[in-house]
């Protein structure tokens, strides 16, 4: 389950809401796109999912992504998931005013990218560890390109 909510979220999901939105008003400019449903999508939605379950399952994080054994550190994954909600929730309103876009791409390419580099720093990674580091990377890249890309227009 884990691996089909981060594949839909971080990839699937915001390529058809690209390719969508540029079929429905081909006249929006594809870095628009990106930002708006790698945001939505891939913060919003990935962000606000997994602050809850960081939040009422805490257990699952600090054991499958981060090889926890004890119950010492479920109240900071616990914090950890109420700061997810709250980029997750403002990456959702982004679709609804479009001033959150850049500000939200670039705080989550910051979230992403500590996280992902963090991952790649474990060694004896499991398989959904691999797959939060390769998802945190990708949204790192694509984020900080959109961010870049908005500047540079």
């Amino acid at each position: 389950m884990y691996i089909a909510v981060v594949s839909l979220t971080m990839l699937v999901l915001p390529i058809a809401s690209i390719v969508l939105g540029h079929a429905l008003d081909p006249a929006t400019p594809w870095l628009f796109l990106v930002g708006r449903w790698f945001v939505f999508w891939g913060v919003g939605v990935r962000l606000t999912l997994a602050g809850v379950r960081q939040m009422l399952q805490p257990a699952f994080t600090a054991r499958q992504i981060f090889h926890m054994a004890s119950d010492e550190a479920l109240p900071v994954v616990r914090e950890l998931g109420a700061a997810n909600l709250a980029i997750g929730v403002t990456g959702l309103l982004s679709v609804l005013a479009s001033g959150f876009i850049l500000p939200v791409a670039i705080a989550a390419a910051i979230f992403y990218g500590v996280a992902g580099f963090r991952h790649i720093a474990g060694t004896d990674r499991s398989r959904n560890e691999t797959v939060a580091m390769a998802s945190d990377l990708f949204l790192f890249v694509v984020l900080a390109g959109f961010a870049v890309g908005s500047a540079a227009t």
